[in-house]
């Protein structure tokens, strides 16, 4: 028998607890997860060491059944970068430093840290950020504030970002990067209309 037939051995009991069931499903994490939840209906102290060998069913444990931190899990969840995130987002509502140097690997990831975790300059993934455009441009506009003279490299890479960053940032035209943005007809269009600019 199957963790998954197990568990629907169990819901066709009326989801009434099975031991014997309930050897199987400790097997398998995320079958482990539905018969704490629906079944258990709390914490199902035996099977938490199945649970936490995975960073999505720990993380969802945590959530919907301790509905707080759960720190045995935390080396597990912080594994997964976007799990992380929404661990410190809405588990911890605030810092988490021991996940950190995993999310600063990566750029979205770090931007959104810092601008809704952080609330504003995160010095030590800014290397990071300056590596992709995106994230680079909305850091500079979200959290910076005005010119990142540091990234704008990087930024003026992409046709979209530097065009964005041109109106939004520099409030004018970056005359740097025009060589860039007349690649892609799309953005050149929008910035000559934008700057006025006749050919």
């Amino acid at each position: 028998m199957t963790p998954e037939e197990a568990y629907n051995f169990v819901v066709n009991l009326g989801l009434k607890r099975d031991q014997r069931s309930e050897q199987i499903i400790m097997t398998d994490p995320g079958w482990t997860y539905y018969y704490a939840y629906y079944v258990i209906k709390g914490r199902w102290l035996e099977a938490e060491s199945v649970i936490m060998t995975d960073s999505y069913w720990a993380y969802t444990y945590a959530t919907d059944i301790i509905e707080g931190r759960w720190l045995e899990a935390e080396p597990v969840i912080m594994k997964h970068p976007r799990l992380a995130y929404m661990y410190a987002k809405y588990i911890i509502e605030g810092r988490w430093p021991e996940a950190e140097p995993v999310l600063m690997k990566h750029p979205r990831l770090a931007y959104m840290y810092a601008k809704y975790i952080i609330e504003g300059r995160w010095p030590e993934a800014e290397p990071v950020l300056m590596t992709d455009p995106g994230p680079a441009y909305e850091y500079a506009e979200g959290i910076i504030k005005g010119r990142w003279t540091e990234a704008e490299s990087v930024i003026m890479r992409d046709p979209g970002y530097a065009y964005e960053y041109a109106k939004n940032i520099i409030k004018g035209r970056w005359l740097e990067v025009e060589q860039c943005i007349m690649k892609d007809t799309f953005w050149w269009d929008q910035y000559k209309s934008r700057f006025n600019i006749d050919e």
